[in-house]
Parts: C-alpha cells; structure tokens; sequence
C-alpha cells in the first residue's frame, strides 16, 4: 500500500534524517530485516518504530527523486528500477512493494541509532563535535551559478561526460547524514550513480559532465569527513557521463563493499600491503619470468567475479569462478592449501575489494605475504595500457567495459569466435550477460543459454508475467564455492 506521509511530512522526514549526528553503529544484530523487527525492541524503542519506518521510507522516496534543470518548474519526478513516477502516489506504491526490504534495512538502522543515541552524545567531547560538518546540508552544496545547466548536465552525445570511481575508508559517525548529503551533493550537480555509505567509510561511482564531477572532486576533499584520508589520485575517471546509469541510488549499509562479514570481524585496517602500478609491474614480471609458475611461491590472485575476468585479466592469474565477492571468503577457505606458505598478489577493479580480501586472506595466517595492487586495475592501465593485463576491464554500469588496449581474451559464448562485448540475456528479467556475437546475434542467438532462449521464446508468445525467477543453465551448472585442484 502507498505511504500515508504527505508531502509536508516527507519534508520534515528528510530534515530529521540530519539531527541524528555521531551515532555508533557497531553493533549488526538489527541490520538484517525481519518481519519480527518490531516485536524484538524494547519498550522505549517500539514507541520510536513507526516514526523511524516513516523516516526510513521518506529517504528511500527522496533518493529515486529525479533533479529537475534550474530553469524548469515542473511537478517532482521519480526514477526508480528504470521506470520514471510523476506522482508521489505511484513511487510511494512501487518502494512499499519493491523496495521492503531496503526500508526495513533503513529502518533498523535508524532504530540502532537512536538506541545509541545517549551514549554517543555523551562521549562526544566538544573537540569532536567542532570537526563534524554542518547539520544543514545545504551549507555542504558548492555554488555552481556560474555555470549553465548544459554545462552540469551530460547526455550520451556530450563528448565532455565521464564516470568517477573512488571509496574511502575511514571511521564515519554518521552514515545517514552522509547519505542524505550525498543524494543531495548528486542531485544538485545532476549526477547519477551508485554510492555505499557505512560506519567504514564510502565507495562510490558517479557519472556526469566533466564540470560536475571535477566539483564533486572539490567538495569530496574538502569535507572534514574525508580530507585527511582522500587525495585526488584516489579517484579513477573515464569517459562516460550521467547516461551511463540508469539513475542516483545511495543508501546506507553494514559494508561499503559487500564480503558478507562484519567490519567488525575483518577490518580494513589490516590489509595487506600496497603496491603501486609500477611495483606491481615489477612483481608479474618477475612472476611471469618463473620457469614453472605453478611451482613457485607466488600467487597472483584475482579477487573479481568470474564474468569479470572472462573478458579481461593478467596474464598467469587465478581467477575463481565466483559469481559474488560475498563467495570470496569461503572459496578461500575451501582453497586454503593453495594459499599456504605463498606470497599472493592481489588485484581488483579499483582497489576497494582487495582491502578487505587481504585482511580476510592474512587472518587466516597461512599466506607468507600479501600484496594489493593500489588503486586496482584501473589505475594500473592508466600507466601500463600495453603491459601484463589482457582485454577489457569490466565496469558495473550500462558501459560495461572499457578498453585500453586491443587484446581479446574471451569467446562467443554459441560459435566460439574472439568476442567480449557483454549484453544482458534476452530473456524477460534475467539478469545473466552473455557473449553473443554479431554473427550469433543475427540468427537468434541473444539468451545466455538454450533454456533462457526457449523460455524468451515462451514468454513472447504468452501473456506478460510480473516476475520471473532467474534459473537456468548458466547458474545450475557452476559451483557456487569452486575447489581449485592444487598443482
């Protein structure tokens, strides 16, 4: 059913989500939703439910919310899961029924600072709250009235767009300060992306015109929040824009990058050790140089999904066939005499993965070593376009890939021609990418496997279905957690 919070409420909603300052969210028990949720508080924290549901909810609609150009005066808008609202009633229906569990995800963790509430105030000295930034988020906006709205807005045809990566780890107080700053900063700037924000830090990756996110840049580095742990080369650019997402989404959880293990568990502040691109060159080419590499100490480890290293990777690596980094722990439990008595060489997209894999591999304390490639594969082709990583690099955005130099790796998934531009399956609703070549593609072949193709042919022919389950071949046939056989 749609939300009974008027617009005026959803206002004051929003405007309270920033009076909760230096909250402690250590604790993980409430972070899971459950539809016992409610009956699990005590006394004092059930009065407070139905007010942080509210507060969860109103946040939620405010993040789908679609900035309209200055110069226009149009009614709200709303974009979410590639659909666009003009009323408040139909985004307010389609979050209550899609988005369930992400508002009870909100909702426990605003419960879990109001809990904290009284400590943290407490504990607070008045040194710390001199550092923390302003409550109203407005005062956190650059003044962007020198520039025109062409110049903050990117489209597919503006040559001047490009796409930012970057995280940071750092200790933050407030995550959903954080997060309502960070729908705010995005909209006012015309971004579109994906940003995580946790008690750990913030990851994030934003698209739009070169004007908005060098400003984006500017005010990321100036808040006091990330200053002293930010500098500018830890932001990865590339050609792109706000057309290569299909809309803002920022949210708040117990990890910036889902491992599935508790921060508290695995920290990132044990990782392994960081190695620029120039010694991480060093260190493959050693590798690469072994007579037999399967024999020598060293491991060169990618910690990215299997559909990420299919189209691109360094050459001598292992790449496990896992479909999420939530996998990666256990495959490296099940894998652990590989990894015994090794120096491993880890590298990922941009970094953030290996943080936490490296702890998570040095806690075992089977490894001699652990390296980290700083600043991930992105960064390394920036300096070695041509060097030891083969084909493309996989991006989590509707480019798909980049390419930085002409090698291809990977295969059409039906004729076996050399092929590695990504497209969803063909199917209603599945989200698998296959490799179909232009030749396949032209006979029909578009699904990632005979039973998606057979269900889409079904599925054109009959009526239209609301959902659909994702099972086909693709995922019945792959282990979930692969043994590697040792050599």
């Amino acid at each position: 059913m749609p939300s009974s919070t008027s617009p005026d409420e959803e206002d004051s909603l929003q405007t309270c989500v920033l009076k909760f300052a230096d909250l402690d969210l250590k604790e993980s028990n409430l972070i899971s939703p459950s539809s016992s949720l409610k009956a699990e508080l005590d006394g004092n924290l059930k009065k407070k439910y139905s007010f942080a549901k509210k507060k969860a909810f109103a946040l939620i609609v405010k993040t789908k919310q679609v900035p309209a150009p200055s110069y226009e005066f149009k009614e709200k808008r709303w974009r979410c899961c590639q659909q666009l609202f003009v009323d408040q009633i139909s985004i307010h229906r389609h979050v209550a029924t899609q988005h369930a569990e992400e508002v009870y995800q909100q909702t426990a963790s605003i419960l879990k600072q109001l809990t904290a509430a009284l400590h943290a105030s407490q504990s607070l000295t008045s040194t710390d709250k001199k550092n923390l930034p302003s409550q109203e988020v407005s005062a956190w906006l650059p003044d962007v009235s020198r520039f025109s709205p062409d110049e903050l807005s990117s489209d597919q045809s503006n040559e001047d767009g490009e796409v930012l990566l970057y995280y940071c780890y750092c200790d933050l107080e407030d995550p959903h300060w954080v997060c309502a700053w960070q729908t705010a900063l995005c909209q006012h700037l015309h971004l579109t992306g994906k940003i995580r924000i946790a008690t750990e830090g913030i990851n994030g990756t934003v698209g739009g015109s070169k004007v908005a996110t060098r400003l984006y840049v500017e005010v990321m580095l100036s808040c006091p929040l990330f200053k002293d742990y930010l500098c500018e080369e830890d932001f990865k650019s590339s050609k792109g824009g706000a057309h290569c997402f299909p809309e803002l989404r920022v949210g708040v959880f117990e990890e910036i990058v889902p491992m599935g293990i508790s921060p508290s568990q695995v920290s990132y502040k044990n990782p392994g050790i960081h190695l620029s691109p120039g010694e991480f060159h060093k260190e493959i080419e050693k590798f690469l140089s072994q007579a037999n590499q399967e024999q020598g100490d060293t491991i060169l480890l990618d910690c990215r999904n299997f559909y990420e290293s299919k189209i691109g990777r360094f050459q001598g690596c292992l790449a496990p066939d896992i479909r999420k980094f939530s996998y990666f722990p256990s495959y490296v439990d099940k894998n652990l005499d590989i990894f015994r008595q090794k120096r491993v060489l880890m590298y990922c997209t941009g970094g953030i993965r290996c943080e936490r894999g490296s702890a998570y591999l040095r806690a075992k304390g089977v490894c001699k070593e652990v390296f980290q490639l700083k600043g991930g594969i992105h960064k390394y082709l920036e300096e070695f376009p041509d060097g030891f990583y083969k084909g493309k690099l996989f991006v989590f955005d509707e480019r798909f890939a980049l390419a930085y130099n002409s090698s291809v790796v990977s295969e059409c998934s039906y004729c076996g021609a050399p092929w590695d531009q990504y497209r969803l399956c063909s199917t209603l609703h599945c989200r698998q990418l296959v490799l179909t070549c232009s030749a396949c593609q032209g006979q029909g072949f578009t699904a990632c496997c005979i039973m998606c193709q057979d269900k889409g042919g079904k599925q054109a022919s009959g009526p239209a279905q609301d959902s659909f389950k994702e099972e086909c071949e693709c995922t019945a046939r792959r282990p979930r957690i692969p043994q590697e056989q040792p050599a």
